[in-house]
């Protein structure tokens, strides 16, 4: 079949539908949905047999459903309507949630149903539960409708509210009243779902040192107590705010009534650097090596001979002061006499690469850029001269940009089979990119199929990564089964008699490539480079970070992405 995924924009989901459908024998092309007449015109030159919309803003024309079955992903159980699904579903606390492959039609999520699929809700934001169980349960209503419609047999269900397993229903577009915070009578409980609901955007409205804002990324705080609403602490970027029954930290804001650069989503703190002196300052307050309950970026622990050093960054991204901070605990956790250290990342990203956000906002974005790019090689570069114990590299979320050229830097990499990769920069205003990935990409796939994959600039899959050797394992475990499966590998390596010879040849083969080219070559020539994007006359990086912090809508679909365009041209 030729499939044409119409889309707002290629997120996470979208990604993952490519790389599923393509890696499955389909044909795919991708249109933005920038307007009628472009949607139409890309039908007109793909000709598809089906369209599949995982992500859209606004109807197909009904021109276009009329005359190709156009295939809708709703985040949402069989019956619900509207545009705010996910966000309700967060708000109301439902234990239960999907998503359903619908068929466009004249009423909005009105048409008939191809396929559903449903999973039980976690305490996370919009933006996780997205990543993970939507995007998952997406996958299967997709794989399960086309079949179905390629059987010729099957029949759509019509949208029946008298059904008894329709249990959605029509919900409007949810308004900041529905999750405005009241401080004084609020619980952290019901401050954690408001915030997590707007999670991504929009974030939940707000006031802070007497300023409109709005809030994200919030996590609970068990110990530290206030006078309701009150700032009590800060802690890496974060700031924890008291509530009536204990308090939250919120690790990200938008100052609404800023200018410029002062609109980003910045780290809390940051985005106040004036005003959150006289705040305690909890940075090197022991937590609980427990999993994650409170605001922590960085953890580590250990167990049978293997360290886990853990880091969560918003979004994946890394500012100079959060890998530096991660180099500290890396340097640490090398003191520490156990055989294999494993980099975890977060659940929902190892790591995007340099935080575009946190640069946008600088004094001069170019030298913040500098810094940056810096302070992720000198990590890199710590990982790959780690010659006396085995790295590992876990990926339980998607990785991109020098995320994944970081990864590689570690001895061994595996991934969760979901996981989505971007080995590429130059979507970023033909950024050429660091950290060591002249040294660490050829040395994995080869120096012609390393060229492919930065140059195309799409995604791939764990499975497919794994296939042509850019990583070495694919764990097909869900997200929360993954960290117990890398554990019992890791440890399996730590016990293994043969384990000095592994760290001789591991030795040998860095002082052997360190003979043939050092790595201060590498990084030598990547930056000549990279002082080309930041400081050259071409301006490309600079306009394309930020077109993408400030969301600045596509005014066309970039031809990698769309084959029909391409031919088109051609032609």
């Amino acid at each position: 079949m030729r499939l044409l995924l119409l889309t707002h924009a290629f997120n996470c989901l979208t990604q993952r539908l490519w790389v599923e459908l393509t890696e499955s024998g389909y044909t795919v092309s991708v249109e933005f949905d920038i307007n009628d007449a472009v949607t139409r015109e890309a039908v007109a030159w793909f000709q598809p047999d089906a369209i599949i919309a995982p992500f859209l803003k606004r109807a197909i024309p009904q021109d276009v459903w009329r005359q190709i079955p156009c295939l809708v992903i709703h985040p949402g159980i069989v019956g619900d309507r509207g545009p705010s699904a996910l966000d309700w579903a967060v708000l109301n606390n439902e234990c239960r949630w999907g998503v359903t492959c619908l068929q466009a039609n004249a009423e909005m999520d009105a048409g008939d149903i191809w396929a559903w699929a449903e999973f039980d809700m976690r305490e996370a934001a919009k933006s996780s539960l997205y990543r993970h169980e939507v995007t998952e349960a997406a996958v299967i209503t997709v794989r399960q409708a086309l079949e179905r419609m390629q059987s010729g047999s099957f029949r759509p269900r019509p949208l029946n509210y008298g059904d008894p397993e329709v249990r959605g229903q029509w919900r409007p577009r949810i308004r900041s009243r529905d999750r405005r915070i009241d401080w004084t009578t609020d619980t952290s409980a019901f401050v954690l779902r408001k915030i997590r609901s707007a999670d991504g955007q929009p974030g939940v409205v707000d006031e802070l040192f007497g300023e409109p804002v709005r809030l994200f990324d919030a996590w609970r705080e068990d110990d530290l107590r206030g006078s309701p609403g009150a700032l009590i602490a800060r802690r890496h970027g974060a700031l924890c705010r008291a509530t009536v029954d204990g308090a939250v930290w919120i690790g990200q804001v938008k100052r609404n009534n800023a200018m410029g650069a002062g609109r980003l989503k910045l780290p809390a703190t940051l985005a106040f650097a004036d005003s959150v002196a006289d705040l305690p300052d909890m940075a090197e307050q022991r937590t609980s090596d427990a999993p994650h309950e409170t605001f922590r970026e960085i953890r580590y622990w250990e167990n049978a001979q293997v360290g886990y050093l853990e880091f969560r960054f918003y979004n994946g991204a890394m500012s100079v002061d959060q890998c530096e901070r991660l180099l500290r605990a890396y340097e640490t956790a090398r003191s520490r006499p156990v055989r294999v250290l494993v980099l975890l990342g977060g659940p929902d990203f190892w790591s995007n690469g340099m935080h575009l956000n946190v640069i946008e906002a600088a004094h001069s974005p170019a030298d913040e850029s500098w810094r940056t790019i810096n302070a992720i090689d000198d990590l890199a570069r710590e990982i790959i001269t780690t010659t006396d114990r085995v790295t590992v590299a876990a990926l339980r979320g998607n990785a991109g940009g020098g995320g994944v050229f970081l990864a590689l830097a570690a001895d061994r990499v595996v991934a969760r089979a979901g996981v989505v990769l971007n080995p590429h920069y130059k979507n970023m205003g033909n950024l050429y990119g660091s950290e060591y990935w002249t040294y660490l990409l050829p040395k994995r796939v080869g120096a012609e199929r390393a060229k492919t994959l930065t140059e195309n600039r799409l995604p791939i899959s764990a499975r497919r990564a794994a296939k042509i050797g850019l990583i070495d394992r694919v764990m097909s475990a869900d997200a929360v089964s993954f960290v117990p499966a890398v554990e019992a590998w890791a440890e399996n390596i730590a016990e293994r008699e043969n384990f000095d010879d592994i760290i001789r040849a591991k030795h040998e083969q860095r002082r052997r490539d360190e003979s043939l080219t050092p790595l201060a070559g590498y990084r030598e020539a990547e930056l000549d480079q990279m002082k080309l994007n930041f400081y050259g006359f071409d301006p490309s990086y600079h306009v394309a970070r930020y077109n993408f912090v400030f969301r600045v809508p596509h005014s066309r679909t970039p031809l990698h992405l769309a084959p029909h365009r391409r031919k088109q041209r051609e032609s």
